[in-house]
């Protein structure tokens, strides 16, 4: 079949489903529909804002819905109409079995992680954050359990030992959307094999988990071990970001989000949380087996700061803590 009779629905939300698209639009694939997250309001002024995909497919002149249930059988209907071949997801919500059964050659997702491990929706997280050397992208067709069906195809991806989950996002970003468009280029040319996670499943001794991440699981416990902590803080940052509570010298408690920071193992005495600092050029905390030595942070309220400059605004580090 030729890749300009194949029709192509795309549904995606964020930023990292916008590389995709963009590479199916650039390379000529015939994306009949885009599908993303309804138009919201958002900040302080409550404007509203539309989502990543949404804008960059308005910029090409491609059609889009925005459905707000996306059982709705009027949703369904018009994607009938559009006589899809394939839909293609990448960020996206869970589809019912009445969508993601609707094209001839089905439904397809995108995952960031080497499945079957690291299943659910923050596997870049998980993966920083157990301290993982390698991740990757997978595709497989859609079913009814989340993160579950077949296998089409994956590539791996290093983890190096300064990525963060920004940094990591961008390599999974750009590697899933070649893997998307090779994907689609084997369904069309009937020339792609699945494989049952079940069986891929019998290679590992254990199945690591990606479950949504909340604001409570991002607190840091500096009673952890130096390379835990360093894991943990790069596995949040630059989203939802790690945090602490720093109680100033007058007692006062203010939620502050730690960006960057380096492990320095070094015997000490210190309880966990104490901070070490010439108030100048660094700010340690006690933690096991060391300190983090704290390059990057931000006070509720306030914007995010090197460390030399939040410590140019500290008057005193006199009994200070993290807590």
């Amino acid at each position: 079949m030729d890749k300009n009779d194949f029709r192509i629905i795309f549904m995606g939300t964020p930023d990292f489903a916008v590389e995709s698209l963009k590479t199916l639009t650039e390379n000529g694939y015939n994306i009949v529909a885009v599908v993303t997250n309804p138009d919201k309001p958002a900040g302080r002024g409550q404007k509203i804002k539309e989502s990543a995909v949404k804008k960059y497919a308005v910029s090409q002149g491609l059609t889009v819905l925005q459905p707000k249930n996306l059982k709705d059988e009027h949703f369904r209907e018009d994607l009938h109409k559009l006589q899809p071949s394939l839909q293609v997801v990448v960020a996206f919500k869970i589809l019912p079995p009445s969508i993601f059964t609707l094209p001839e050659y089905g439904t397809f997702n995108l995952h960031a992680s080497l499945l079957p491990q690291y299943r659910g929706a923050a596997p870049i997280n998980h993966a920083i954050i157990n301290g993982e050397n390698e991740t990757g992208v997978t595709t497989f067709f859609l079913d009814e359990k989340v993160d579950t069906g077949k296998i089409i195809d994956n590539r791996k991806v290093s983890i190096s030992e300064t990525d963060t989950a920004g940094t990591l996002h961008d390599k999974l970003m750009k590697s899933g959307a070649e893997l998307v468009k090779s994907t689609i280029e084997r369904i069309i040319d009937q020339t792609y094999s699945i494989i049952p996670q079940d069986e891929l499943a019998k290679n590992f001794e254990e199945l690591k988990k990606a479950p949504k991440i909340f604001n409570e699981d991002c607190r840091i416990n500096w009673k952890s071990d130096i390379k835990e902590l360093y894991n943990f803080i790069r596995g949040l940052s630059p989203y939802p970001a790690a945090w602490t509570i720093f109680i100033d010298t007058e007692g006062n408690r203010k939620k502050t989000k730690i960006f960057f920071s380096e492990p320095i193992a070094e015997k000490h005495n210190f309880k966990a949380g104490t901070i070490v600092s010439d108030q100048k050029t660094y700010l340690k905390v006690a933690a096991k087996n060391g300190f983090m030595d704290i390059k990057k942070l931000q006070l509720e309220g306030k914007k995010k700061m090197q460390i030399d400059e939040f410590l140019r605004g500290i008057r005193s580090l006199d009994n200070c803590v993290f807590e």
